[in-house]
């Protein structure tokens, strides 16, 4: 629940958290821009050039921030094609995707992406006082972005889209991936938190029986409260923890 002082405050039976990967850890934002760009104009200027269409280019704040960002890939790349009346099978939408994933694996080699300074702050936090911590992502260059953002180790087990082939684990948000995690961490979900930024992400965790799911809404607009979420915070910064005991 809300402090008075506005912060939130996380503590109580809470023994460990699961923390999603992309825009709750991860500053991955610009990166996943540049590389949408980088798919949907050529996929654009041909579409125009077939239909006698003007081309539009994808715009990497506008139509990122309206269409693409907090979603899973397959929703955001539909959301912008229907911005522009473009409807598209599932497995032409599947190909954008792939292409996607291999172009931002490419920025993050390239540039190198960041974690944001109020997770580092949480987690170390978590660890001091004996929370444990779980980095959980339905893609499959979680643990990838994750080390190279330099944060891998402070995690006691990573999730990620390549865990899911042959383990029942699902490649979309859904309950079980989440309660995967708090298996693996020995913690029953009532007594695990959930700290995600996309819709679908939160409703899965609330459909887990999770004791507290937090939805993170850094750019605003995302009505993760509707989705379930138990509240929702702008930045982790103002998440507090109490009640826990130190780690020895």
């Amino acid at each position: 629940m809300r402090t008075r002082s506005g912060q939130c405050a996380l503590g109580g039976d809470i023994t460990s958290v699961i923390f999603g990967v992309d825009g709750v850890i991860i500053d991955s934002a610009r990166a996943s821009a540049g590389a949408w760009k980088t798919v949907l104009d050529p996929f654009l200027r041909t579409y125009a050039a077939a239909h006698q269409t003007a081309f539009v280019p994808f715009d990497v704040r506008r139509d990122y921030l309206r269409y693409v960002h907090g979603k899973p890939r397959l929703a955001g790349a539909r959301d912008f094609l229907a911005s522009r009346d473009i409807t598209l099978p599932y497995d032409d939408l599947r190909g954008l995707t792939m292409r996607h994933e291999e172009f931002f694996l490419a920025e993050v080699h390239r540039h190198g992406v960041s974690p944001f300074g109020s997770a580092v702050t949480l987690i170390r936090e978590c660890r001091r006082r004996g929370i444990h911590a779980a980095a959980v992502s339905t893609q499959r260059h979680g643990t990838e972005v994750l080390r190279s953002a330099g944060v891998m180790a402070m995690f006691d087990i990573v999730l990620d889209g390549l865990d899911a082939p042959g383990t029942g684990l699902p490649t979309c948000p859904d309950a079980a991936l989440f309660v995967q995690a708090a298996l693996r961490l020995g913690a029953q979900p009532k007594h695990t938190a959930v700290i995600e930024e996309t819709g679908a992400a939160v409703t899965a965790a609330q459909r887990g029986g999770f004791g507290l799911v937090v939805g993170v809404d850094r750019l605003g607009g995302s009505r993760l409260g509707e989705h379930g979420a138990d509240f929702v915070v702008t930045d982790l910064g103002e998440l507090r923890l109490r009640g826990r005991h130190h780690a020895a």
